[in-house]
């Protein structure tokens, strides 16, 4: 087989897992920037291998390589980011954790979030004197704050009443930050310790984003991406954090 048409073959096949993983997400999950990214890629590059042999023959070299370039650079940064949320830093002596919201449906969990809650669980088992802050607001598709879906899920699997305080108001990882701290700083007269926890790849970005919204430190523990949102999530993150260096927020 020549090696132009297995180039074609393994485009297409790309191309159509992207699209398809995009359309699953779209239909299990809220619709975001990183489903829409995904959808478009794929369909990018559907197209790319059908029309390989005439219509791409007619852009520039220089394009096509520079697109064959910037995909391997999202690739790399997105690998990056994964690996160096798998580095938890947690003492296990902070005084709370924040669990960063991710999104329910309607009033549903979604998997990424549920799998946050589980690592601040595992945390508690450890800590039972810390304070669990679930952070989130309430957006499209959303029936109830994250916040509170966040509360009953840790309800249910015993974590007591008066460990747990809602901030209901953020929108944003930044605002996650900037509300409970404003939270935490009334709850606490001294210094405190705070550990965040959230999905690997938002790690950095939240670390960041702790310390421009006032925490001195903090320590973070992480919970694993599921593998069908990885590329989605991932890609979303890219230009996350794109946007925080360039926004500061």
């Amino acid at each position: 087989m020549k090696k132009q048409a297995i180039k074609k073959i393994l485009v297409l096949i790309a191309g159509l897992l992207l699209v398809i993983n995009a359309l699953f997400m779209a239909v299990y999950s809220n619709l975001n920037a990183g489903i829409l990214v995904t959808f478009l890629l794929g369909l990018v590059l559907v197209l790319y291998g059908v029309f390989i042999n005439t219509l791409v023959r007619k852009i520039p070299t220089l394009l096509r390589n520079a697109f064959w370039v910037g995909m391997g650079v999202v690739v790399g940064f997105s690998g990056c980011l994964l690996g160096t949320g798998l580095n938890d830093t947690v003492t296990y002596n902070e005084d709370a954790i924040i669990v960063l919201g991710s999104g329910i449906r309607g009033e549903v969990l979604t998997v990424g979030l549920k799998n946050r809650l589980d690592s601040a669980i595992a945390y508690y088992e450890k800590n039972e004197d810390a304070l669990i802050v679930v952070s989130g607001g309430q957006g499209p598709q959303e029936s109830i704050t994250e916040a509170l879906a966040m509360e009953r899920y840790l309800l249910s699997r015993g974590i007591p009443q008066e460990k747990i305080i809602k901030e209901e108001k953020a929108t944003s990882t930044f605002e996650n930050f900037t509300y409970s701290k404003e939270i935490l700083d009334e709850k606490f007269d001294d210094n405190y310790e705070v550990c965040f926890v959230s999905n690997e790849y938002h790690i950095y970005r939240a670390s960041s984003l702790a310390k421009i919204a006032g925490f001195e430190s903090t320590t973070h523990t992480h919970s694993n991406t599921v593998w069908y949102t990885v590329i989605p999530s991932t890609l979303r993150e890219c230009m996350a954090v794109v946007k925080m260096w360039i926004f500061k927020q």
